[in-house]
């Protein structure tokens, strides 16, 4: 048995030019001229061109038929082939899709499998008739993927998404983003630093061995190798500072050594200093070293006061630290908890180029060093030739930009990237919600295309036009629970679609986090903070 193709490619123009089907009709109708010679006088085919007439003559009415007027116009009729019809029409597929972009910029995106899941149940909500195939599997099929992929390539893909924690997605929300901005304009009118005197300081890490980059190989080969140095690398913290005018100071080094000898920076980035500890991170210590080597290059002085933008690591919060700062003009503001990745201008715009060019570094040693084993003290070298390349005035300047930082814009974040965070967004609890408002905000998460306008529009594209009775209960009047199960039962679905079709929010709610525990476990949570006012200290 012959089975259609997937994809059909049409192989003839037949039924694409209706203007010739209806100036052949008419010279057939109005002209009374052979069927036959029409055809072959317009390259048509002799029964298209006889159904068509057919179709015209059923349309027409008896003025029209009994008319002997030759230039009368017919009356326009569908030529061609029709559309297939589709198992969910166009209305119910704009909303799928809908649903399945907002669930995908809430990092709660649906894979294939559980989009077909999601058609069949929402098909059976709307009580459309679906192929046995559908019912059998409970699910829609391979094909019916396929195309509807193909029918909103222009909305959505399939793409393999980033890992993201829980703490980055819940923690970058506008409470937290606004009251970093807030202390970061009340520092800016108080001191009226310039971009100069804005700075950011951040560690990263660089490793013996790297990630290759990408190379020239033959093709249709499965798996390409390129040589490191080892199975397991070993680290190197690197700790950056730049201003918003585009300058970078000099790196610091922190070697997994228990002793430190300065020959080990000897070949770095010019005016590089170095420590060492016995694990290779920052410590309290070695921060307070960075600080001594930051005044030197920032000039910063009572004075001159400086604004440096870092993060809550226990590291850069020590007394010591803080002090010495406080003593050198340093006023220091941390970025809220797991927000880094957005509000940080050296992990914008800086250390993927870093590591980038580092690793092309790496990769080179590796060629001209063949069968030897990268050491730690070959880090800084390599780090010498990559450092100009990244810290650029236009990637320094570019990650200050789009974090809001310099120039000022607290509005850079759009909402959906904020989108994330409402999945733990909870009401403040000393603020008291009227059920009117609750309602409202429930059915704020619901579908923006009501129930209604999709049944009628279903309704006229299955040629079943029904109005909704106005006596009756509305979609709108029923508050959305948030916090319920992933998806509805079939029977559930069923019983509601008798009487209003559901929206596809109903058959599988965006996912909600219940109610915070009031019981604190562990340390205190964190925040922004000015570190060097005296509150805070």
């Amino acid at each position: 048995m012959l089975q259609m193709p997937r994809t059909y490619k049409r192989k003839t123009s037949r039924g694409t030019t209706p203007d010739v089907l209806e100036r052949a009709a008419a010279d057939v109708l109005r002209k009374q001229q052979s069927l036959r010679s029409v055809a072959l006088a317009y390259s048509i085919d002799k029964m298209t061109l006889h159904r068509y007439c057919k179709k015209v003559k059923t349309s027409m009415t008896d003025a029209e038929r009994n008319s002997t007027a030759t230039t009368a116009t017919l009356p326009k009729v569908a030529s061609g082939y029709s559309k297939p019809r589709q198992v969910l029409p166009d209305p119910v597929e704009r909303d799928l899709v809908a649903y399945l972009v907002e669930a995908a910029k809430m990092f709660f995106g649906l894979s294939p499998k559980e989009v077909r899941k999601l058609a069949y149940q929402y098909a059976v909500s709307l009580s459309l008739s679906v192929p046995d195939s559908w019912s059998k599997h409970s699910s829609a099929g391979e094909d019916w993927f396929s195309g509807f992929m193909r029918r909103h390539r222009s909305e959505v893909s399939v793409r393999t998404p980033e890992a993201t924690s829980l703490s980055r997605a819940s923690s970058f929300n506008r409470v937290n983003v606004s009251l970093f901005f807030d202390k970061l304009e009340s520092l800016c009118s108080r001191y009226n630093f310039g971009p100069q005197s804005i700075y950011n300081v951040d560690e990263t890490g660089l490793t013996t061995v790297q990630n290759p980059c990408k190379v020239v190989a033959p093709k249709g080969v499965k798996q390409i190798g390129s040589i490191t140095s080892a199975e397991r690398g070993t680290l190197v913290t690197l700790c950056c500072a730049v201003n918003a005018l585009g300058h970078a100071i000099p790196p610091m080094f922190i070697f997994p050594r228990v002793r430190y000898h300065e020959r080990m920076v000897d070949s770095g980035p010019s005016g590089s200093v170095g420590a060492s500890h016995k694990s290779g991170w920052m410590t309290q210590e070695n921060f307070l070293i960075f600080l001594k080597h930051f005044v030197v290059h920032s000039k910063s002085s009572i004075m001159q006061p400086v604004l440096l933008l870092l993060d809550n690591h226990e590291s850069h919060v020590s007394i010591d630290c803080i002090q010495y700062a406080k003593d050198n003009g340093i006023h220091m503001l941390s970025f809220p908890p797991h927000c880094s990745h957005k509000l940080q201008p050296l992990d914008r715009s800086v250390y993927f180029p870093l590591k980038r060019f580092f690793n092309c570094q790496c990769d080179a040693w590796c060629s001209s060093h063949p069968g030897r084993t990268m050491q730690v003290l070959d880090i800084p070298s390599l780090c010498a030739s990559a450092f100009p390349l990244a810290m650029t005035p236009v990637n320094i300047q570019a990650g200050f930009r789009v974090s809001g930082i310099y120039p000022l814009n607290r509005n850079v974040f759009t909402d959906d990237e904020f989108l994330p965070s409402v999945v733990t967004d909870r009401p403040d609890p000393s603020v008291i919600v009227s059920p009117t408002i609750q309602s409202t905000e429930a059915r704020a998460v619901d579908s923006p295309c009501s129930s209604t306008d999709i049944a009628t529009a279903v309704a006229i594209q299955m040629h079943e036009i029904h109005v909704p009775s106005t006596s009756g209960p509305s979609c709108s009047d029923s508050p959305v629970d948030i916090t319920c199960t992933p998806s509805l039962s079939l029977s559930q679905n069923q019983q509601t679609a008798g009487s209003t079709p559901l929206s596809v929010h109903s058959v599988r709610p965006l996912p909600k986090a219940g109610p915070r525990l009031t019981e604190t476990r562990g340390r205190k949570r964190g925040r922004t903070r000015i570190l060097t006012d005296t509150p805070e200290k």
